[in-house]
């Protein structure tokens, strides 16, 4: 069996618990989080998120790029959100490569040029916090009254912090 069937199979036990109230479009709590692709983080359990909680957008080391601003602001401008928080976490994947190595390796295994690209690694996860909140602070696309928070999530002890 295929983990594409087990996961049909798991899906029947979860309509069962869903039930079949109608949750709204729009995000109950008017939060966009940013985050990690990490299957080591459930964000809608660490943050005591419901279904219809919160917009959650998820790409590898949650790092703001060009799509995850457009999905910022069909977030805001067409479901009604006004804060984003940004949640990078502990031993990413992101801090575990340079450009140049991973744009060689593409190359050698995939004998694709991917020397423009950039996937974004970091060193520091607090400030590739910071760096993402920034950014999101210079977008002419996000409104200066929309809140823009910051954390680390440790995946270690499932506790997070606060980045200023």
């Amino acid at each position: 069996m295929s983990y594409f069937e087990h996961f049909m199979k798991a899906n029947q036990a979860y309509v069962d618990l869903h039930g079949r109230e109608h949750l709204p479009l729009k995000p109950k709590t008017r939060v966009a989080i940013v985050t990690c692709m990490d299957s080591r983080l459930h964000v809608a359990q660490a943050l005591g998120l419901a279904l219809g909680d919160a917009h959650i957008l998820r790409n590898a080391g949650g790092r703001v790029t060009e799509d995850m601003i457009r999905s910022l602001v069909i977030s805001q401008q067409q479901m009604g959100t006004r804060e984003i928080v940004i949640l990078h976490h502990t031993d990413c994947g992101a801090q575990t490569f340079k450009n140049q190595d991973f744009q060689k390796h593409l190359n050698k295994t995939l004998a694709v040029d991917v020397s423009s690209m950039d996937f974004l690694p970091f060193v520091d996860v607090e400030e590739s916090v910071r760096e993402d909140m920034e950014l999101l602070k210079k977008s002419p696309l996000i409104p200066e009254d929309v809140v823009i928070s910051g954390a680390v999530y440790d995946v270690d002890t499932g506790r997070m912090f606060v980045v200023q």
